[in-house]
């Protein structure tokens, strides 16, 4: 595996896009020499396997050349001194050890090139894994998916057998042409211009062929990554009645493929074409000249025949060559795309802000424990923040300052683009901020790891992605030492333990995207949250599909948890809002106002409005028509 893969990077603030195909998909840039050393990458780890390979090909290339003139002597033999028995003792000693060497060469480089797409693909997806979550974002997920399937694939030939071919190939041609040279001069300065024919043939046609091969990889990319978003939103389509639209979309993204594909595959066959035809037609000039040179005596009919295997032998070469380049051609490509992976840049482990916190500051350090009895001290604090997405855009968040304590329920609420979900990934650090500090428990993030950081959170998401896998594997992804017992004792919290223990096999049941419904995915978010019982519970409206009574149950618990750590929501939902402590108002990146419900309903413009629109209670002047959930359900 590529050690360049684990390389800490400095952060990007590159803007998240909109995700979906390009129209125009980009071919990696660069120089020939250059991609072809960033193909060679995947190849140097393997080097000595490769250098084997090449030497068992070469090997099999000595005893290719050798036939043709050991036929020579069988021939001489019949009009000769020289016994018959040798030679042909000869022809079946090259034909066993040639098979046997075949056979190790093809095993080695097959089992190299296997080994060069594990390597790849454990490289890149554990890239993704580690890489800073925006920059990643703002790739289709379909085209990330493509790098680690279609072109590890076209990677597998052209960082082993390619590389080896073309090496053994050349050498074969060269070792043909010498010998044919040795037999007769002038024999073969009629195949020399067939072969310079072919070379300049494919040297026009090749990077053509290169091109409409990578376009149509880009292509494909962008194809897989409108299907993915579309299949993600498949609802959505059916019910808009767009399906004919969205797959004539897709569609098109393969049509672009095929074209570059077809256009590929006629300068391929043209290539092809005059390869056959100049070798075709430097064997009727080398049997007709050759005949006639045998005619008149000078050319032995042995030498014109052995002349002939090696003018057979010659179209192997080339053949090689060319199928060797082509694939070569798009496994540059593919490697320039698995390498443009390097440009999503790793999390920092630090804050890259300057330190002025004095000498003796030591960076990495853990955050301290906090004492028993220090409910004083805010648990998270925020002095200065500003932060942005893109350098020159607006702030998503500018000047906040902002305690939270380490016990009780805060509460965030604004209108759309306030900034609530920003602060979450600020805390989170998925994002990082221009200016200001940001401390957790009294140390500033910048001497923390990211690691150090999301082991005192837990965080429930709107949307509530399940991964890949069973019931189990989702509850364990925080808490990968919980026993069954406790997993059970989170989900009956959340009011889902009896429908898992329903299921064919319990904790242990595949998901699929249509097990769960909505509600029951928040659910097992939940639990699995409460089951880290950690220092701070971020929720992202995380009750916003669930029945009122199961909120009620499920409320009940999180109020608990607030009792005793800190629970921070994004909040749009009454029985959020009314029975959290304390209640942050947010407009336009900054904080408004901080306060509980009553206060900010008296005294606050914009927190009335918000309420007033979504009906959460009666009059602004009035106490709240509903009580809290969580005490409704006591």
């Amino acid at each position: 595996m590529d050690d360049r893969f684990n390389e800490p990077v400095a952060a990007s603030t590159t803007s998240p896009t909109t995700e979906g195909p390009s129209p125009d998909p980009a071919v990696p840039k660069g120089g020939g020499f250059a991609r072809l050393r960033i193909l060679g990458s995947f190849a140097r780890p393997h080097r000595r396997r490769l250098a084997l390979g090449l030497l068992l090909a070469l090997l099999g290339s000595a005893m290719e050349l050798a036939t043709p003139m050991t036929t020579k002597l069988v021939l001489d033999s019949l009009g000769g001194d020289i016994r018959l028995a040798w030679p042909i003792t000869v022809l079946l000693g090259l034909l066993v050890l040639g098979a046997v060497v075949g056979l190790w060469q093809t095993i080695l480089l097959g089992t190299v090139a296997e080994r060069i797409v594990l390597d790849a693909r454990e490289s890149v997806v554990r890239r993704y894994f580690r890489a800073a979550l925006l920059p990643l974002s703002a790739r289709p997920t379909g085209e990330l998916t493509t790098r680690v399937t279609s072109d590890t694939v076209l990677l597998r030939e052209a960082a082993s057998s390619s590389i080896v071919g073309l090496i053994n190939g050349g050498v074969l041609m060269i070792g043909t042409l010498v010998l044919m040279g040795v037999l007769d001069l002038v024999l073969l300065s009629v195949t020399v211009g067939a072969v310079v024919l072919i070379a300049a043939v494919f040297l026009l046609l090749m990077p053509k062929i290169a091109t409409e091969q990578e376009k149509a990889q880009a292509a494909l990319g962008s194809m897989g990554g409108a299907l993915e978003g579309a299949l993600r939103a498949l609802r959505t389509v059916k019910a808009a009645r767009a399906e004919d639209r969205v797959a004539e979309r897709i569609v098109g993204h393969a049509r672009t493929a095929t074209a570059h594909g077809v256009n590929s595959v006629r300068r391929e066959a043209l290539a092809w074409s005059v390869a056959y035809g100049g070798i075709q037609l430097a064997l009727i000039g080398i049997l007709g000249f050759g005949a006639w040179r045998v005619s008149h005596g000078s050319l032995e009919v042995s030498s014109l025949i052995a002349f002939l295997l090696y003018t057979f032998g010659l179209m192997g070469p080339v053949t090689e060559l060319s199928g060797h380049v082509t694939a070569l051609q798009s496994g540059i490509a593919a490697a320039a795309r698995i390498r443009e992976v390097e440009d999503v840049p790793l999390e920092r482990q630090a804050e890259q802000v300057p330190d002025t916190r004095g000498p003796g500051a030591t960076a990495g350090a853990a955050a301290p424990e906090r004492p028993e009895g220090d409910g004083e001290r805010p648990l998270i604090e925020l002095r200065g923040i500003t932060a942005r997405y893109a350098p020159g855009g607006q702030p998503a968040v500018r000047e906040v300052d902002l305690d939270i304590p380490a016990r009780g329920h805060t509460a965030i609420v604004g209108p759309s683009g306030a900034g609530k979900t920003t602060l979450f990934s600020l805390l989170l650090r998925f994002v990082h901020p221009e200016h200001g500090r940001i401390r957790l428990d009294g140390t500033d993030y910048a001497d923390l790891s990211v690691a150090d950081i999301r082991r005192r959170f837990a965080y429930v998401e709107q949307d509530t992605p399940l991964v890949p896998g069973s019931v189990r594997d989702n509850m364990l992804l925080a808490h990968p030492d919980a026993t069954e017992d406790e997993l059970y004792r989170a989900l009956d919290e959340v009011r889902l333990g009896d429908h898992v223990r329903t299921l064919p096999d319990g904790l242990d049941t595949e998901l699929s995207p249509t097990s769960l419904s909505g509600g029951q995915r928040q659910r097992v978010a939940l639990a699995r949250a409460l089951l880290h019982a950690p220092d701070v519970l971020l929720l992202d409206e995380a009750t916003a599909q669930i029945d009122a009574l199961t909120e009620a149950a499920i409320t009940e618990h999180v109020r608990a948890h607030a009792d005793r750590a800190a629970v921070l929501s994004i909040a749009h939902r009454l029985s959020t809002v009314v029975g959290a402590d304390r209640i942050v108002v947010m407009e336009e990146g900054g904080v408004r106002a901080v306060g509980t419900h009553l206060e900010l309903l008296h005294g606050d413009r914009l927190y009335r409005d918000l309420v007033e629109a979504l009906h959460m209670s009666g009059p602004a002047t009035t106490e709240p028509s509903v009580e809290y959930a969580g005490r409704a359900g006591q």
